[in-house]
């Protein structure tokens, strides 16, 4: 089987444009779509990412019987009611990459009539579900053989019955499963949480006008949720991607007399770690034209190239607010004066790779002193005149989408020839990543290769 390879030897000097728009927001994307196919009547959702990832779900919920229509940028979903897929024997559903996936459908499918197998790509089988698993038990979902990773069978009781749980983990992927095996309890489900992204609560709330509340307290967010409710039907235009807009931020920041504008990003407070982390650094970044839409903040994001970027002691609880955006955060500190000190990122290796070792090897691979800590933590000795002429090679990072992409942007501010591998794993999350870095002057030469390499 042949695969792509990319190759980048030079740097982007003055951009060709400085006004740019990134895909749509994956995690809305894909709890828009669970969402809609409960829901009482036809939906239409706008500028839907239409990556891989995303269109796993829509896969998934065709085969649950839901009608899907996707017709150029508008997604038609026909819902079926809280209580209306349909459940087949020996049913099969693949997440393929999708950690969101998986662990949102299991809740989604907490009542299954049947068992139903849930898999993935190598890749997710990788991860644990033991996060989801013990809480849905607690709801009365079954689960075969004590599996704690894809595949996966469950099935629902007769009647599920509403828990209290404490999510201890920040994970918005297990909240939003239960939030979502909640719905379908007759009672009320008390979960307590330590906060990480909600979408799923201002989905629940301003979206399909569902009877939740949320108090923040000083170290957790308090969820209760009724179930048993009807999910009214909606149209929604989905914002840009702020993960995705990070990695255009960063490579501007990195370069020489530059500037860009980011249309019509999601600036959600519990997704913009990376803007906060990024001005503490004092990178120039601005927020323009902010709205609020259907309770989520939208704005246009302005950067400009920035001089004597300072390096960071990061506070651990700042950490979820960040998760995914990691690798470039590191790669700013690469280039930034003094030493930066990050701790508590064990979560970083359970994703798609072990995210937080590869970002620790691409330092060290361009010469950066990277120290590790106790307790999944680095220091990263900056060095702001970094200028980078030998060769590197990326490969055999389980087709890591950050992965590729935060190469990739490496390459283009920093210098060097590379070579990055299996160039087509960005689809994923981000499918324009390449057509937009051409948009702005990204000199990238490809070629195929075979996958044995």
């Amino acid at each position: 089987m042949n695969k792509k390879i990319i190759f980048i030897k030079k740097n982007i000097n003055t951009f060709k444009k400085q006004s740019i728009s990134v895909d749509g927001d994956k995690s809305l994307s894909i709890r828009l779509i669970l969402l809609s196919s409960l829901s009482d009547g036809k939906c239409n959702v706008k500028n839907l990412l239409m990556s891989e990832d995303v269109l796993s779900a829509v896969s998934i919920m065709k085969k649950l019987g839901i009608k899907i229509r996707i017709k150029k940028k508008v997604c038609e979903i026909i819902g079926r009611g809280l209580f209306g897929l349909k459940f087949k024997k020996n049913l099969i559903l693949d997440s393929g990459n999708s950690g969101t996936t998986a662990r949102l459908i299991c809740g989604l499918l907490s009542d299954a009539k049947y068992w139903v197998k849930i898999t993935g790509d190598n890749s997710l089988k990788k991860r644990d579900m033991r996060r989801i698993i013990k809480p849905l038990k607690l709801f009365g979902t079954k689960f075969k053989n004590n599996r704690t990773k894809l595949p996966i069978y469950l099935r629902g009781p007769e009647i599920l019955k509403p828990i209290k749980y404490f999510e201890k983990l920040g994970s918005a992927q297990c909240k939003s499963a239960l939030m979502i095996a909640a719905l379908k309890t007759s009672g009320k489900t008390e979960l307590r949480c330590v906060p990480s992204r909600n979408h799923t609560e201002i989905i629940f709330k301003k979206v399909l006008n569902l009877p939740i509340k949320v108090k923040k307290k000083k170290n957790y967010d308090f969820i209760s949720i009724l179930g048993n409710k009807k999910l009214k039907k909606f149209n929604y235009k989905v914002p840009g991607d702020i993960s995705s807009a990070s990695f255009f931020i960063v490579l501007t920041l990195l370069s020489k007399n530059n500037f860009l504008r980011i249309k019509n990003v999601n600036i959600n407070p519990s997704r913009i770690g990376i803007l906060n982390i990024l001005n503490l650094m004092g990178a120039k970044i601005k927020i323009l034209n902010k709205k609020l839409y259907k309770g989520e903040p939208v704005a246009d994001i302005f950067v400009k190239s920035t001089k004597n970027l300072k390096a960071i002691k990061l506070k651990p609880k700042l950490n979820s607010f960040a998760i995914d955006e990691f690798l470039l955060i590191f790669l700013v500190s690469s280039v930034s004066k003094g030493v930066s000190t990050f701790r508590n990122l064990s979560e970083l290796n359970k994703k798609e790779s072990k995210r937080l070792d590869w970002g620790i090897k691409i330092l060290r691979m361009i010469g950066i002193k990277v120290k590790t800590l106790k307790n999944n933590g680095v220091k990263i000795w900056g060095q702001p005149n970094l200028k980078l002429k030998k060769e590197y090679v990326i490969k055999n990072f389980s087709r890591d989408h950050r992965v590729f992409m935060t190469a990739a942007i490496a390459a283009l501010a920093l210098g060097g020839s590379w070579k990055i591998y299996d160039r087509d794993c960005f689809k994923t999350s981000f499918p324009k990543f390449i057509t937009t870095l051409n948009l702005l002057g990204a000199k990238i030469n490809e070629k195929n290769y075979s996958s044995r390499y």
